[in-house]
């Protein structure tokens, strides 16, 4: 527990600085990596788009800003086939970018939720939702691990580049897939190791909230999906990040009662 009340605590003072200086319209810019910039870049390409706000094609629903304060490695709300009415959680929202499409993707009789863990990034995304004027969205404090959400109560579980940052991403694969419904859908943008990963950087706590050091490996993902009694996984890896590590759409599904 102490272990991970550190890598928490460790990846919300970068996120909080992240916050802050998109805030001060500092840090959304092409320069912003995986993990954001104040040194939180995934590697050594973000420049070429690999990371953040240049993946982005149709981002209908989101203002300027939320776009490009995003920090992820890809964009999942463009495989999570969304449909009018449904119920969608982002697990780790940031700057409410994913959360924004998505509510205008599943329109007035849906609803996207977010879950961030950081304050200073749910005062932006809250921001950044009242600037849109959507009304179809709510931003949650909360951990990956302990979803403060009733089970079986949303359609689709999406995340950009956030789940590699959990200490306990089995118990996070458990918790989504629990509140997901009969049926549900799991499709997440993320970071993927490659088996042979060294130790330092596994050990780098820089790289571990840069989105590197803290990735499962595509078989241990599986393995992981599987534990937690999802069916139908599906693992893409998009583009290479980092020397040992590639971005990868993961999609799975909850089985059907």
């Amino acid at each position: 527990m102490a272990e991970l009340s550190g890598i928490r605590e460790s990846v919300r003072e970068r996120y909080a600085a992240a916050a802050k200086a998109a805030t001060e319209a500092e840090a959304a810019t092409s320069e912003a990596g995986c993990c954001g910039s104040q040194g939180l870049s995934c590697g050594p390409a973000d420049a070429t788009g690999v990371f953040g706000s240049a993946l982005y094609e149709d981002t209908e629903g989101a203002p300027d800003g939320a776009v490009r304060a995003s920090l992820g490695c890809g964009v999942p709300t463009a495989v999570a086939e969304l449909h009018e009415g449904e119920t969608v959680l982002d697990l780790g929202s940031g700057a409410g970018a994913d959360v924004l499409i998505s509510a205008r993707r599943v329109g007035p009789t849906g609803k996207a939720i977010g879950l961030d863990m950081t304050d200073e990034m749910l005062e932006l995304a809250r921001a950044n939702a009242a600037e849109a004027g959507v009304e179809n969205v709510e931003f949650v404090k909360g951990y990956l691990e302990e979803l403060p959400l009733a089970d079986e109560s949303v359609d689709v579980v999406i995340s950009n580049c956030v789940l590699n940052l959990s200490g306990d991403k089995p118990n996070v694969l458990a918790e989504a897939a629990r509140v997901l419904r009969p049926g549900g859908r799991f499709a997440v943008s993320d970071v993927i190791s490659d088996p042979d990963m060294d130790e330092t950087t596994k050990a780098d706590m820089a790289a571990w909230t840069g989105c590197i050091a803290g990735a499962l490996t595509e078989a241990e993902f599986r393995e992981n999906l599987a534990a937690a009694g999802l069916e139908n996984v599906e693992i893409r890896e998009t583009h290479r990040v980092h020397e040992h590590a590639a971005a990868a759409i993961i999609r799975a599904r909850k089985p059907l009662d």
